[in-house]
C-alpha cells in the first residue's frame, strides 16, 4: 500500500501466462447505501429470500423453514440475507400528503379521524399527536393515497363535520 498525500493507493501484481502487469488503484472505502437492482439482474438466491419474506408476512403462522422449503433455498441463504434485501415501493409525493388538526381533547375522537380516513381509502404512514393544551390537542397525520382518487377538498370537509374536529389543515408531501 502506497499513501501518496493523505490518499491510499494498493498495488496489485498479477500474472497471467507469461504477462506480467502491475496494476495501481486508487482505494474507494466501503460505503454502506442501498442501490435499486432490476430485480430480472439480480441471483436467483436473492429473489427466492425476497420469495420467503412475503410468504412469512402474507402468513403469520409460516415458519421460516416452511418459506425456504417452498422456494427452494436453505434456511442459512435465507438469514444471510434476510435483513439486507428489501422490495422496493415506489413512493410517489403527489400521492401521499400531511394533515395538520386540531383536535377537542375527548375520548373517540382521534377514532373516529382515523375510521373516516380508513373510509376514503388512505393509508396512514405516521400519526403524531402533541399533549393537550387547553383541552385541544393538535395532531399531524401522514397518509398515502394507494389506489384511486381522494378529493382533498372533500377529504377537509369530512374531517370538519367529526364532532371533536376543530381545524384540519392539508399539505402536499410529508
Amino acid at each position: 500500500m502506497l499513501d501518496i498525500q493523505g490518499e491510499k493507493w494498493y498495488t496489485i501484481n498479477c500474472t497471467f501466462r507469461k504477462y506480467t502487469c502491475t496494476l495501481e488503484v486508487d482505494w474507494v472505502e466501503k460505503s454502506k447505501g442501498l442501490v435499486v437492482v432490476d430485480e430480472s439482474v439480480l441471483p436467483e438466491v436473492i429473489v427466492k429470500v425476497l420469495r420467503a419474506k412475503e410468504l412469512r408476512a402474507a402468513s403469520q403462522q409460516m415458519s421460516s423453514s416452511e418459506a425456504c422449503r417452498i422456494v427452494g433455498i436453505s434456511r442459512s441463504a435465507y438469514y444471510k440475507y434476510k435483513d439486507s434485501v428489501f422490495r422496493y415501493e415506489e413512493q410517489s409525493q403527489e400521492n401521499i400528503f400531511s394533515l395538520g388538526l386540531l383536535l377537542k381533547d375527548r375520548q373517540g375522537v382521534l377514532s373516529a379521524v382515523i375510521a373516516k380516513l380508513y373510509e376514503q381509502g388512505l393509508n396512514i404512514i405516521k400519526i403524531n399527536q402533541n399533549a393537550p393544551v387547553d383541552s385541544v390537542a393538535s395532531v399531524s397525520i401522514s397518509v398515502r393515497r394507494d389506489q384511486g382518487s381522494c378529493d382533498s377538498e372533500k377529504l377537509r370537509d369530512a374531517l370538519g363535520r367529526i364532532d371533536g374536529v376543530i381545524e384540519v389543515r392539508l399539505t402536499k408531501g410529508y
